[in-house]
């Protein structure tokens, strides 16, 4: 009986890992023209998701894209998120979605590829508006984590 108790256990568990809640998707690198770029690999494409129903030290979750875009985040708690794929040298996308326990979304983000000569540089400004700078608008490396 104690066996057949813990046999039960396990395959409940089971059950319910799988149907945590989660955030999915996938990134596509697009050119200027909104063409799918072939050449570039979405590999390392951050994707940051932000809980905005809970306090600040468990609200912050980030995933990387693997080789074909795709990213999974599982064991997030409930609540409304945004969530951001940044890349540099591509304009940051950022869309929003209200989980509830045991929910999935899936999200599909399209980053179009910032042209050279429209990427800002990185200069002292007088306006704190320009002091703010989207990641993909800058040709900088981000330090290692």
């Amino acid at each position: 009986m104690k066996f057949r108790n813990t046999v039960y256990m396990f395959i409940l568990l089971a059950i319910l890992s799988g149907c945590a809640t989660k955030i999915s998707g996938t990134v596509h690198l697009l050119d200027e023209t909104g063409a799918p770029l072939k050449a570039e690999n979405p590999s390392g494409t951050v994707i940051n998701m932000i809980n905005l129903s809970v306090p600040i030290g468990r609200a912050n979750h980030s995933v990387e894209a693997n080789d074909k875009g795709l990213f999974e985040k599982k064991e997030l708690e409930a609540g409304e998120y945004k969530v951001e794929a940044s890349r540099l040298g591509f304009a940051t996308e950022t869309q929003g979605a209200k989980l509830g326990k045991f929910s999935h979304k899936k999200f599909e983000f399209k980053l179009k590829k910032i042209p050279e000569g429209k990427r800002k540089s990185i200069k002292e400004g007088n306006k704190d508006e320009e002091k703010i700078i989207n990641p993909g608008e800058v040709n900088i490396q981000p330090p290692s984590m």
